[in-house]
């Protein structure tokens, strides 16, 4: 049975479905995490072959002597942020593979033209690869060093199996009659673009009235500062499994980012079967939205467009929605747990490889 041992800041319940697609295969999986955080409070399941550690209850001597102790056949660590993790991926990079995952966009900042400079030296003598989920992060990948060869992506996945169950549960209710509400999940946070969410949607309740909703799913530090309006509900935060009544009663959903690095969420609603509004600052938006076809993309933080948007949703039959439906499932099955299982598995291939041809 191979081993692999993770090294991460705060995981998701949608991580969890790919490691349960990874120990039904035989894999033995160990996972060292942040403690969860307050905004995003996921009850995790237990996962058959899945052992999990609080990062904060080890010291660095006690954390390196644990991954020894764990001896995996592979290392996957989540950015640089925690120092004793690169350590622990410096002394078993010559042994077992060593991945790092990466997520932020390649922008040109002089914060990332340092890494990039740095970086060659400071992560090529820990990490052989890099994961990450799209094309924006494999171009920073690949500035940080690491060669094509070397950078996977499809790092993000979303439950595909519950999400697409959601879809097929509910396919025929909605083709009777579509829900005329509007959804957003996420943190209630400025980045997330929530008043620009809210302000656009009560703007056109007022310029062209109508009978469409907004239902909003999350918390976080600016709960209470969140607009109320008799057309938009807050619910707070849900666990997935709790999603289904909501997802039985909405029918379009809306990604209002001002800068989302990739954004599951994206992929979760696509594979649910969702028509889908999202901002130019989305990175999912590369695999799961295609504009005219599943979704309407707007320039980030501008609420004019995102009204035209809103507007090009109300205005539309049911049964053009039902079609922008059955077109983001479609693209949604790009990404599952089953491809990034298989990922896994090429990087254990490649590296096998590797020291066979050496």
């Amino acid at each position: 049975m191979k081993t692999i041992l993770f090294l991460y800041t705060e995981i998701a319940e949608y991580l969890l479905a790919c490691v349960e697609e990874l120990c039904s295969e035989g894999y033995s999986v160990h996972i060292v995490r942040f403690p969860v955080n307050k905004e995003a409070p996921f009850k995790f399941r237990e996962i058959e072959n899945l052992k999990m550690y609080e990062r904060n209850t080890f010291s660095e001597q006690e954390l390196i002597q644990l991954s020894q102790n764990i001896n995996p056949d592979l290392l996957i660590v989540s950015g640089w942020i925690d120092k004793t993790y690169l350590k622990i991926a410096k002394i078993m990079r010559p042994k077992i593979p060593t991945v790092i995952s990466i997520d932020n966009h390649w922008k040109g900042t002089t914060k990332q033209q340092i890494a990039r400079i740095f970086g060659r030296t400071f992560l090529k003598n820990k990490f052989q690869y890099a994961w990450v989920p799209g094309s924006p992060q494999k171009k920073y990948a690949q500035k940080l060093g690491f060669d094509q060869a070397h950078i996977f992506t499809g790092y993000y996945s979303a439950d595909y199996s519950l999400y697409n169950s959601f879809f097929e549960e509910n396919l025929e209710t909605k083709k009777k009659y579509f829900p005329k509400q509007f959804l957003f999940v996420g943190r209630y946070i400025r980045q997330k673009g929530i008043f620009d969410l809210w302000n656009a949607f009560i703007e056109i309740q007022s310029e062209y009235p109508n009978s469409w909703k907004l239902v909003c799913v999350g918390t976080g530090d600016l709960f209470e500062e969140r607009i109320q309006h008799p057309a938009i509900k807050h619910l707070g935060f849900l666990q997935p499994t709790e999603l289904r009544e909501v997802i039985q009663e909405t029918g379009v959903f809306v990604l209002p980012s001002h800068f989302e690095p990739w954004g599951v969420v994206v992929h979760e609603f696509a594979a649910a079967g969702f028509p889908l509004i999202c901002s130019d600052a989305v990175g999912a938006s590369e695999v799961f939205v295609k504009q005219g076809i599943n979704s309407f993309i707007y320039k980030a933080g501008n609420k004019d467009e995102l009204k035209k948007s809103f507007l090009k949703i109300i205005q539309m039959s049911e049964s053009q929605l039902i079609e922008m439906s059955h077109k983001s499932n479609e693209f949604s099955a790009a990404i599952s747990p089953k491809t990034w299982t298989a990922n896994v598995k090429k990087i254990l291939l490649q590296q096998q490889n590797t020291k066979t041809s050496t």
